[in-house]
């Protein structure tokens, strides 16, 4: 063959690959995924056994394409910890791996001291590539922070919403800063329930918005909600968001039940989310090895999985075309007109019509709308995005 033409074959053939490995990637059974980038898995959040985990893997890995390692009791045992990810890496997994603060100190299992866990982090971006998606810390900032949590960031009401909504994010930018700082992750992940706003000026890549509550009063509105919520903050901020998918009761069988699960993962999908996870925890009784998942949960992970593969298009594309503007600094719960602010503040006189709002405003837009905040950082590129625009100060009926 001409040399000339052998060499521009050769530049055809490795653009034609590029394009090819733009537009798909494969799974490790063939199976082609669809063009839009969609993560969607299980999060192990039990137990400390390498095999525990790799039983979860092999029963939902031709189906799924991440996974989250949430146990504390693993993720400090660094022998199973390197077991684990390398099983998820050579079965064509992405994963993302819990880590606390107390690994940065722990001497035990493997983890000297002076932040060996920083080291750990940084191998195993290098090791493990695009496939190791990050870091999961600091669960439920917000949540604590309304709830009077454990890890509550702030408790002094001293300056109003303003100093209370710059000493939030600061001290939790402080804390993700220093990781993106120190450890080279690619990313840092949490779940939460409430503020995702003020989570994502944090600098959080990502945030899992949970779709929770008892089953019998959260209704499809509730759950768009939350999305109009999470997808609001992060497109303020021109980051990915996510759900979780968490407990339906406080009992057995803790999860919805199979269809709602379907439900769940189209609707997130459909409103366009990057990330679906579902929440796996208590071991049963009788000792099923997939914590609380069942059978139909399975399957309904599987079905999923099979129309987004071939069919995506059957799921309706919900982009959000209205936005609902709320007061700078506004650390509502959102969760009823009685909710408190930063969960340091009672309801005042703006939380009833801001309910009331946003239920109106549900019940006309649903899918389509968007809450943000009145942030001169954020509102002035993205009101461009929205057809129409109310505001908390305006007649809305």
């Amino acid at each position: 063959m001409n040399s000339k033409y052998g060499i521009l074959a050769a530049i055809l053939l490795i653009a034609l690959i590029s394009v090819s490995l733009f537009l798909t990637f494969n799974k490790p059974s063939g199976q082609t995924v669809t063009t839009r980038t969609f993560y969607v898995g299980v999060e192990y959040a039990y137990g400390n056994q390498f095999n525990e985990l790799k039983t979860l893997v092999d029963k939902v890995k031709d189906y799924t394409n991440l996974f989250v390692i949430g146990s504390p009791s693993l993720t400090f045992n660094r022998s199973a910890l390197d077991e684990s990810c390398n099983y998820l890496y050579s079965s064509g997994l992405n994963f993302i791996v819990l880590i606390t603060s107390s690994q940065m100190y722990n001497d035990a299992n493997g983890y000297p001291p002076n932040n060996n866990v920083f080291d750990w982090i940084g191998n195993a971006t290098l090791k493990y590539g695009s496939q190791f998606l990050g870091i999961y810390r600091y669960d439920e900032p917000g949540g604590n922070q309304l709830d009077d949590g454990a890890s509550r960031l702030i408790n002094s009401t001293a300056g109003g919403y303003s100093e209370v909504a710059n000493s939030y994010v600061g001290n939790l930018s402080t804390i993700i800063n220093y990781y993106f700082a120190h450890s080279g992750t690619p990313g840092i992940f949490t779940s939460d329930y409430g503020l995702y706003y003020f989570d994502y000026a944090s600098n959080y890549s990502t945030i899992f918005a949970e779709f929770v509550g008892n089953e019998t009063r959260h209704t499809n509105q509730d759950r768009q909600q939350i999305i109009s919520l999470a997808r609001g903050a992060a497109e303020s901020f021109h980051k990915d968001w996510g759900v979780i998918v968490t407990w339906a009761f406080n009992n057995a069988p803790y999860l919805e039940n199979g269809t709602q699960l379907y439900s769940d993962l189209t609707l997130a999908y459909s409103a366009g989310a990057t990330y679906a996870v579902v929440f796996n925890y208590p071991i049963y009784p009788d000792n099923n090895p997939y914590g609380a998942l069942q059978d139909e949960h399975f399957s309904a992970l599987q079905r999923f999985w099979i129309v987004i593969q071939t069919n995506p298009a059957s799921i309706a594309q919900n982009q959000a075309t209205v936005a609902y503007v709320v007061p700078k600094d506004y650390g509502y719960g959102f969760r009823g007109p009685n909710d408190t602010i930063w969960g340091l503040f009672p309801a005042d006189t703006l939380t009833q019509k801001i309910s009331l709002d946003i239920h109106t405003l549900l019940t006309k837009y649903y899918s389509n709308l968007n809450i943000i905040y009145n942030d001169p950082e954020t509102i002035g590129p993205t009101l461009s995005n929205y057809t129409k625009v109310y505001f908390w100060n305006q007649t809305i009926t």
